[in-house]
């Protein structure tokens, strides 16, 4: 190789090595302590606001991503190919159905520039995550919210039914953020049969993962009957990688295409390429994360039911708890005690969102919780 540059071979070769190396994962290590968001600085408060992983990279992904500092220099072209490739290979579709983004909401802002215009409309569940509507303020289009269902479920009858000749978009969160219910397997395959070919319908499986229940089905398994599906995942969450933002769409190819017209320039780095690599070699990786989080998430729920509140029972890393008062001034109340809890949903003002984080910060939590919300205030 000239010393002048390296070639896309090259490059590919190196960040094979980069994760190739990093494969024996030795554990995940433990949590340093966290810079606050706000700051930067050392922080000693328990974050459970972002629906994070407590707990990190994989060691695996952490070493690779120490050693992608050798090719730090290049851009990683060859390095999101491979990454295709291996997330074709383990979704069974060719490479050219597959298309990475800077984290998941960056396939929500390609699909609201590719799918919406002014005159055209965005149906999606009230309360959902506000990521495609918020960047529909670009592209004007109507937006259509459609209130869960009794059990805080999306309502797929009802969102089929405000389809029409002028949707562009529906977008499916399943499990939901900010409520953790899922719709099963049945439910989104008779949905996507009711919905118009011209619709475009994503579904949002960031927390796919998580879920335990025996009828939840990924949309992954409905593509080839539904053309117009595109499933978007994420590494943020089970992998624990928030802040190096990767995030992927599967598609047809032309749904891909449409896609990939509003795709920003080198929208990932060689760092959390070398990482999904390394994390998606790592077998045990998944289950292991997934045990680790939802016995946590089951304690929590033992606690809140010992204490007789109410809370929407979850497939995902948070859950919702019934509070029987505006959350806002809560919020605050929680900081005070040094921990940081989710926002504010409009349409449920009164329930409160909160992550799983590692057991000894959900002893923290429960502790504030008792303390701010009496359980007999919020029955």
């Amino acid at each position: 190789m000239a010393s002048s540059g390296m070639t896309r071979r090259g490059f590919g070769a190196a960040l094979g090595a980069v994760a190739g190396a990093a494969l024996v994962d030795l554990g995940t290590a433990p949590r340093a302590a966290r810079a606050s968001h706000e700051s930067g600085e050392p922080s000693d408060l328990v974050e459970l606001n972002s629906n994070e992983n407590p707990y990190g990279p994989s060691a695996a992904a952490r070493e690779a991503m120490t050693r992608s500092q050798a090719v730090a220099g290049r851009y990683p072209d060859a390095a999101v190919d491979e990454v295709a490739r291996a997330l074709a290979k383990a979704h069974g579709v060719p490479p050219e159905q597959v298309l990475l983004g800077c984290g998941s909401g960056d396939i929500l802002r390609m699909a609201d520039g590719a799918f919406l215009a002014p005159g055209r409309k965005v149906v999606v569940a009230e309360p959902t995550f506000e990521a495609v509507l918020a960047y529909n303020r670009v592209t004007k289009a109507e937006p259509v919210k459609v209130p869960l269902d009794a059990s805080f479920r999306h309502d797929l009858p009802r969102m089929a039914a405000a389809c029409d000749a002028t949707t562009g978009l529906v977008y499916v969160c399943n499990p939901n953020n900010p409520t953790g219910t899922i719709v099963t397997g049945d439910e989104l395959a008779a949905f996507l049969s009711r919905v118009s070919p011209s619709v475009t319908v994503l579904v949002d499986e960031a927390y796919f993962h998580f879920v335990e229940n025996p009828s939840y089905r990924s949309a992954f398994d409905l593509l080839g009957a539904h053309p117009n599906l595109i499933v978007i995942r994420t590494f943020s969450k089970i992998y624990g990688m928030a802040g190096m933002r990767l995030g992927y769409a599967v598609a047809a190819k032309d749904k891909i295409e449409a896609l990939a017209r509003y795709a920003s320039f080198s929208n990932t780095n060689a760092a959390v390429l070398a990482a999904a690599l390394a994390s998606l070699a790592d077998a045990d990786l998944v289950p292991r994360t997934r045990r680790r989080m939802n016995d946590t998430r089951r304690w929590l729920v033992g606690q809140l039911a010992a204490d007789g509140r109410r809370f929407i029972p979850s497939e995902a890393n948070f859950l919702m708890i019934e509070t029987g008062r505006d959350v806002a001034p809560l919020i605050g109340e929680f900081k005070k005690h040094k921990v940081l809890v989710g926002r504010r949903f409009p349409s449920m003002p009164t329930w409160l969102r909160v992550s799983i984080g590692t057991p000894e910060e959900m002893v923290a939590f429960v502790a504030a919780l008792r303390a701010i919300v009496p359980a007999r205030a919020a029955a």
